[in-house]
């Protein structure tokens, strides 16, 4: 175990040269410049075309994109191995700052959104697949495919009107992470009025992954309970309860397990929207206005930091699943 992680660890390197480098070559090409949406701020201000031609490859320089794609993806990750981001675009400041000031967010909505996923999904799994076809089994499936085909910003926008303060009810706050004075608040109060705050937005990234994990929990569970060592254990005479959560459940587990490599990607990708809807000071809304400004540093920055963690995400799995089934090793 200890030689396969080490393995997986090394292939980490080059696994994140190659998804950088096509990060990279993505956002260079895209169609949008930083340059010339810089400049059309200040349109007024240009002169003649001559003059505007000038500024335009003064300010290529000063950005650095004066030089051959390649060329500049070669200096990027030359200055990524001092773990030196650049600076942002936008207002100059140092780009390993700004995500520092706002991963914290972003990770604390997403552990709490994997943490609730699989805490319901599995649950709701096991009872539709001892429950299969019966009325609540129908129930429960109608209700998740319902939700899992619900996009996630339309959902956000549903519980504005309707839970915010929009039309209807006014039972949430919909923006920011607590009250205005809530450093006054005793410990328990604080956290109260953070999980308020975070109540909407903690759905709108949960519900989607818990819809599509509840039903490969549900398969698992059925695919086990028709086996033939779960057959014998019921005619020792053992009680269903027994028979499900003892004998049948922990084999269910290993396929959702290797899911949870594929939940961390959708989470972050969600959290560019859900937190740009709620206003949550987070790495995901930081990274949505670092795309419409076109901050190339900031985009690979936080993309960076997204396709690390997804990396972690695969080997924790790993080591999650010989946890779960001690039959397997990694040789």
């Amino acid at each position: 175990m200890r030689a396969y992680l080490i393995r997986r660890f090394m292939l980490i390197v080059p696994t994140f040269i190659g998804i950088s480098l096509i990060t990279f070559l993505v956002v260079q090409l895209a169609p949008g410049s930083p340059v010339y949406l810089k400049l059309r701020k200040g349109e007024a201000a240009l002169g003649s075309d001559s003059m505007s031609q000038k500024i335009i490859e003064d300010t290529k320089k000063l950005y650095g994109l004066d030089k051959p794609i390649l060329v500049r993806y070669v200096l990027w990750l030359g200055k990524l191995a001092t773990l030196d981001f650049g600076n942002s675009y936008k207002d100059q400041r140092p780009v390993r700052a700004k995500i520092l000031e706002t991963i914290p967010v972003t990770l604390q909505i997403e552990i709490i959104a994997v943490f609730l996923v699989y805490l319901l999904a599995i649950p709701i799994g096991v009872f539709s697949a001892t429950h299969q076809r019966s009325k609540s089994d129908y129930l429960i499936t109608f209700v998740l495919f319902v939700l899992y085909s619900v996009p996630s910003f339309w959902m956000a926008m549903l519980l504005i009107v309707f839970l915010g303060g929009g039309q209807f009810l006014n039972w949430f706050p919909i923006h920011g992470l607590n009250s205005f004075g809530a450093e006054a608040f005793s410990w328990p109060q604080w956290i109260a009025d953070r999980a308020w705050h975070l109540a909407l937005p903690v759905f709108c990234l949960t519900y989607g992954g818990l819809a599509g994990l509840s039903r490969f929990a549900r398969a698992g569970m059925i695919e086990v309970i028709r086996q033939d060592y779960i057959r014998t254990a019921r005619a020792y005479g053992f009680s269903e309860k027994v028979v499900v959560f003892k004998y049948a459940m922990r084999n269910s587990l290993i396929p959702i397990i290797t899911l949870l490599a594929t939940l961390l990607p959708d989470l972050i990708a969600g959290s560019f929207i859900i937190e740009s809807i709620f206003s949550i000071p987070g790495m995901g809304r930081l990274g949505f206005e670092a795309l419409i400004s076109r901050d190339y540093p900031l985009i690979m920055g936080i993309l960076s930091i997204s396709a690390f963690l997804t990396l972690l995400g695969l080997i924790l799995s790993d080591i999650m699943y010989a946890i779960t089934d001690p039959r397997i090793k990694f040789e």
